[in-house]
């Protein structure tokens, strides 16, 4: 266990930090509060035993900053002047445990040893609550198709490591869930798995919800407080929507990449941070840094490890088995099924909204059933009114173009007028890059022909 040993008797230091490493904790000292203050900047510990009378700052102080700057920190006041008020305004502050002297080492191993056993527990609920994240994320993670086994193949191969990761696909696919499966597989399963959006924040809050901010740094920050990053120590980060984030914060972010510090807003100094980051986008940012809307250092910073996650029209193998998996999910224990019309109906639909859609899709037929076995009745009336999957044959068509054969018309026309160059083509279209390319080769459209 880590220990910080915050103490201004030199003496009483070397004594206590002699029998601390000889029971095998590994043990910082310091001989103030200032001192101890600037070594949990510095990293991170179990546990701090603390004298309350020390200049600077005092026991008291220091264990109140002392949380802020490490919420699970446990600590430990040590005082020879023990007052009831006192007592109970450490035990208010978050003391684990408060001991008068003189005492003996019984007494204070006792306590250690109190800590290391409330440490293992925290680890074992911790861990629990990994592997229920970890069944829950296998759970929707599921597929018999080509493109979903190779990203999980990908997945497999990188979880062990520590690189940066990029997920990109469609809004829906599941980017989350798979930066979770990722994080589940690694050496960091037992440490926190924070996700932020970053489009999904005020522009004038995202610095701080990433970095942190000092109390007073701006209108309304009346405490301080831990970023994402910090939140995030020793487990993994996922940044979602990065490519929403402004140039200034891109110039900041790349920073905590390239020196694993932050800088909380409104302060000088800087923290530092283990967190493995992955980074997920549904739009193209290789156009974004053609375009200056996103800088290529952090976009190579990030592209270490490109993953991308499929569409569901591309999975089409396995929209039957999520579909059972979400009836099973949404019946809670009945016995609700899928006919076979219906189960053709669901294979055949091109999915826009992709696993979300499907899921949400199941969850409101499930709940507003007539009975046990879900058929294509159950569909909500507008279902596939935008959308009307695969071509029917010519003697059903009529006259009027399918809606594939319009789209196929669309995209040959755009990359027509834009010189087949199809970055231009695909923001002509307003759509990412890597669609355009799936739907051409949709289409059998070949740009070298």
């Amino acid at each position: 266990m880590r220990i910080l040993l915050a103490d201004d008797d030199h003496s009483v230091r070397r004594v206590f930090q002699f029998k601390m490493v000889k029971r095998g904790h590994d043990v910082t000292t310091a001989e103030d509060g200032q001192q101890a203050l600037d070594r949990l900047a510095e990293g991170t510990f179990d546990l701090m035993v603390s004298d309350i009378r020390m200049p600077n700052v005092d026991g008291i102080e220091l264990l109140a900053k002392a949380r802020t700057v490490q919420p699970d920190l446990k600590v430990i006041l040590i005082t020879a002047h023990a007052t009831v008020a006192q007592a109970v305004e450490a035990v208010k502050l978050g003391a684990f445990d408060y001991l008068t002297k003189p005492f003996n080492d019984d007494e204070l191993f006792a306590v250690i040893d109190k800590v290391v056993a409330f440490r293992r527990l925290e680890e074992e609920n911790q861990l629990l609550r990994g592997r229920l994240q970890e069944s829950e994320s296998r759970m929707q993670l599921m597929g018999v198709s080509k493109p979903f086994k190779e990203m999980m193949r990908m997945v497999e191969r990188i979880a062990t490591t520590d690189a940066t990761v990029l997920l990109t696909g469609d809004s829906g696919t599941g980017k989350e869930l798979v930066a979770r499966a990722i994080h589940t597989r690694s050496h960091r399963a037992n440490g926190p798995f924070v996700a932020i959006n970053s489009g999904a924040i005020p522009r004038d809050l995202v610095e701080s919800e990433l970095f942190g901010h000092t109390k007073g740094a701006f209108t309304g920050a009346t405490r301080e407080k831990k970023g994402k990053f910090e939140l995030a120590d020793r487990g993994t980060i996922l940044l979602d929507e990065v490519g929403e984030l402004a140039i200034d914060l891109q110039v900041k972010l790349l920073r905590v990449l390239q020196e694993r510090t932050v800088e909380p807003v409104g302060s000088e100094r800087t923290r530092a941070v283990d967190v493995r980051v992955i980074a997920a986008t549904n739009v193209d940012l290789q156009a974004q840094v053609s375009r200056g809307l996103f800088r290529d250092d952090l976009f190579y910073r990030l592209n270490v490890i490109p993953i991308r996650v499929p569409s569901l029209a591309e999975r089409q193998d396995d929209i039957s088995v999520l579909a059972r998996a979400f009836v099973e999910r949404s019946g809670k224990g009945t016995t609700v099924s899928i006919d076979r019309a219906l189960m053709e109906r669901l294979v055949a639909y091109e999915w826009p909204g992709n696993i979300r859609e499907l899921e949400n899709l199941i969850e409101r037929m499930v709940l507003l059933r007539n009975d046990d076995v879900l058929g294509v009745r159950d569909l909500p009336a507008d279902f596939g009114s935008g959308n009307v999957g695969r071509p029917e044959p010519e003697s059903a068509r009529g006259a009027h173009p399918t809606f594939q054969e319009a789209e196929e018309s669309l995209i040959r026309d755009a990359l027509g007028r834009n010189g087949w160059n199809q970055s231009r083509a695909a923001r002509s279209l307003d759509i990412p890059r890597h669609v355009l390319l799936y739907r051409m080769k949709k289409y059998g459209i070949d740009p070298s022909a």
